[in-house]
């Protein structure tokens, strides 16, 4: 624990990756990003509307792509493979999930006070529970998770399942979603890495000034492209995927609404096969 933290009652996460605090307070406790190394000194990465990209979280990690950016998991992914992606101009942006427990990631799933911590478990995800994310610890979680992805090298993160507020609204309000996300960025910055909002198309134009970039899963399905206009109109760009087969490129790559993205047709399981429109 570094020597400027306040001297107070903390409770401490302790995962096998990192460790990190909360005040007794409520606040949680960092140290000056200059005195850690956390990485706060580097250019923060805000990539332009037309970014190429290639986002795979399941497999072996095909690095063969020539683009401009691999969104790839921050747990699974090898150091020596976000090594090899940056010596050849790659930004690396690691995936996690922010606001839900996953119970197969070592950082928590040996925690005693979880139960406590987490709600229903997420739609089509029985393994997945959402995180009560007005709570401490787990911000506490997040801010570990971050330093991690400090520590691997990584560029930016992907925060996941950050709209738990339209999910399980008996748990989480819009008002603590928003106060959680704004957390988030503001301690991704603190580290130098860029972060990114993921969905949560609700809150874009409350958080569209604090974020990097943005992305989003099938906005063309649902008739939402919109909603994410406002981060092509401040110059940042939208990562977005339609989940189908090849033959629904054309229809994605022509759709008006999608102007300016950097869209992909992926598989739902994310492996590395996709079509991009150029």
């Amino acid at each position: 624990m570094h020597s400027a933290w306040r001297s107070l009652t903390v409770l401490c996460v302790t995962g096998a990756l990192v460790s990190s605090c909360a005040s007794g307070d409520g606040e949680i406790e960092s140290a000056p990003a200059e005195e850690t190394g956390s990485g706060a000194e580097r250019a923060i990465w805000r990539p332009a509307p037309g970014t190429s990209w290639q986002w795979q979280l399941s497999g072996d990690i095909d690095t063969s792509y020539e683009v401009e950016m691999y969104d790839v998991d921050l747990f699974d992914t090898p150091v020596s493979t976000i090594k090899g992606l940056q010596e050849r101009g790659i930004a690396v942006v690691c995936y996690f999930s922010a606001g839900s427990w996953e119970n197969w990631r070592d950082d928590v799933k040996d925690l005693g006070f979880l139960e406590e911590l987490v709600g229903p478990t997420l739609d089509g995800w029985p393994d997945e529970r959402w995180w009560d994310i007005s709570d401490q610890r787990v911000r506490a979680i997040m801010v570990a998770r971050l330093d991690f992805a400090v520590t691997k090298g990584c560029e930016g993160v992907e925060p996941d399942n950050v709209d738990g507020y339209e999910n399980w609204p008996q748990g989480i309000s819009a008002d603590q979603e928003l106060a959680f996300l704004e957390f988030l960025a503001a301690e991704a910055h603190k580290r130098g890495l860029s972060i990114g909002l993921k969905n949560n198309l609700s809150q874009v134009g409350q958080l569209v000034h604090l974020f990097d970039w943005a992305l989003n899963e099938e906005c063309l399905a649902w008739d939402e492209c919109e909603a994410l206009r406002p981060f092509i109109d401040a110059g940042k760009a939208v990562f977005h995927v339609e989940y189908g087969p090849e033959s629904l490129a054309d229809k994605v790559c022509s759709d008006p609404s999608v102007e300016g993205f950097s869209s992909l047709v992926k598989n739902a399981d994310l492996d590395s096969w996709r079509i991009a429109c150029e």
